[in-house]
């Protein structure tokens, strides 16, 4: 059966699902809504379990990949509170006489899952180290699906968990396999986290936050590192505030480049659901490493 994709669904389902994954439209909501719009309830059933992750048919880089290694690791949080936990992988190959870059991968606002460890994954083939934390792991992790991981995260402090990536950068900049160059990529909530971690750490090398909201204007001054920004064209919600901070990035002097996708939806990266664009997000992909590779093997 041929898989999904956005073009098999309305724009305003597509609209709804986006406000049922962030949390401003509860699961009944959207069923409601989707339904008025289908006219039947079991239309409605059926566009929300298609569009819902499907992590087998997304996986890249099996775990057991032979070209990576892989271990779960944890490191000091914010201000000796606890541990922040996470994927840690590095290419299996000799380590070079300075060590590999590294880059840190932040989730989406579902905590670590399939897909998230996966992108870890392809970064380690790509000669990175790559630690993936789990924002979820005060609340006991990632709980196996989408919608208990949705609910968790309405549970999170989310001044801690902002300290907390902070502290795992930082402790990745220490590890003593890498050159001590450390990038970060970050997918809608984790895009955010990319723009926020910029505005907070100068030593930061480079940032790339796909489709993610922007930091406040305020804080682009203390922005260091270079930023590759990508967005999908029909994403109202974060593309609104592109406009201001591109602004205040210029006036700043911060160097950026930023990519708009025509045709695409938020999460257009994320291969495991329907919104996913191979074209685009191959594109932004190889964007991404290319970018990585002028700043952070340098």
């Amino acid at each position: 059966m041929p898989r999904a994709t956005a073009q098999d669904f309305p724009a305003e389902v597509l609209r709804l699902f986006d406000q049922f994954v962030h949390g401003d439209l509860s699961r009944r909501g959207f069923l409601d809504a989707a339904g008025r719009h289908a006219g039947s309830a079991a239309v409605a059933t059926a566009w929300l379990a298609a569009l819902s992750p499907q992590f087998a048919l997304a996986q890249q880089v099996k775990p057991d990949d032979v070209r990576v290694s892989t271990r779960r690791a944890e490191f000091p949080s914010a201000q000796g509170h606890g541990q922040v936990r996470g994927l840690l992988v590095q290419p299996a190959a000799a380590m070079p006489e300075k060590g590999w870059p590294a880059v840190l991968v932040v989730h989406e606002n579902r905590g670590l899952n399939p897909y998230i460890e996966d992108v870890a994954r392809r970064l380690a083939v790509a000669g990175y180290v790559a630690f993936a934390p789990d924002a979820l792991a005060p609340l006991g992790g990632y709980p196996g699906n989408e919608d208990d991981a949705r609910k968790l995260f309405t549970q999170l402090d989310q001044a801690k968990s902002r300290q907390d990536f902070l502290a795992a950068a930082l402790a990745l900049h220490g590890l003593p396999q890498t050159n001590h160059r450390v990038g970060v990529v970050g997918f809608c909530y984790g895009g955010g986290m990319a723009n926020w971690l910029a505005t907070q750490w100068p030593e930061l090398a480079a940032a790339v936050p796909y489709y993610g909201g922007q930091a406040p204007a305020g804080d682009v001054p203390r922005i260091k590192a270079p930023l590759q920004l990508h967005y999908a064209g029909n994403d109202e919600r974060i593309n609104a505030g592109w406009p201001a901070y591109e602004t205040a990035l210029l006036a700043a002097g911060v160097r950026h480049e930023a990519h708009l996708y025509p045709g695409t939806q938020h999460g257009f990266h994320n291969d495991s659901t329907p919104r996913f664009d191979a074209a685009a997000a191959g594109l932004a992909w190889q964007r991404t490493l290319t970018f990585f590779e002028r700043h952070l093997r340098s």
